[in-house]
């Protein structure tokens, strides 16, 4: 019969392999000296940019991680550190997570992996700066589509003109 500890231990290595595998990306952050409260409006607020926060022991995420293919990120887990999923686009949870920076001091941005690139703490933040995936793609449609609305409006301009100017001929003929 197993001890029950060691299969809490390879029930939690099993869920952050599986967390990892359909992730976009994974942050490590360290949580020292946040209270239960702060902890729970974190993981409040990762949950509106489809982030999950995941706390487990240093070993089983170092060894979880190991067996992932993100060794890279094993290195950064030391001390009271939980792992961040993010299961779209890291954007969102990088500015959640800055916003809760501003105003939790003890709270720390280890760093993580986003589509197989490592970050630093800052490169997180810099991420953060950045505008949501939906306004960049807004903004690559109207940088496609100005210069056929320029195309449209010159030829309607021309139009135009030659309408005005057969109702000037229309009227001098008529009177």
């Amino acid at each position: 019969m197993k001890k029950l500890g060691l299969v809490f231990k390879k029930t939690l290595e099993k869920r952050i392999k599986d967390y990892s595998k359909g992730c976009g990306g994974i942050f490590v952050i360290n949580y020292s000296k946040l209270s239960s409260p702060d902890m729970t409006s974190l993981r409040r607020s990762l949950k509106g940019s489809q982030a999950t926060l995941f706390i487990a022991k240093n070993s089983v995420a170092r060894r979880a991680l190991k067996d992932s293919g993100m060794e890279l990120l094993s290195g950064l887990v030391q001390g009271h550190c939980s792992l961040i999923f993010i299961k779209d686009e890291p954007v969102e949870a990088s500015k959640v997570l800055c916003e809760f920076l501003k105003s939790h001091e003890q709270f720390k941005i280890e760093g993580g992996v986003v589509w197989d690139k490592m970050m630093e703490a800052a490169d997180i933040q810099a991420l953060a700066k950045l505008p949501s995936k939906h306004v960049l793609l807004t903004q690559v449609v109207i940088g496609l589509k100005s210069p056929i609305t320029g195309l449209v409006m010159a030829l309607k301009g021309n139009l135009n003109k030659l309408v005005y100017c057969l109702e000037q001929i229309k009227n001098k003929k008529g009177n």
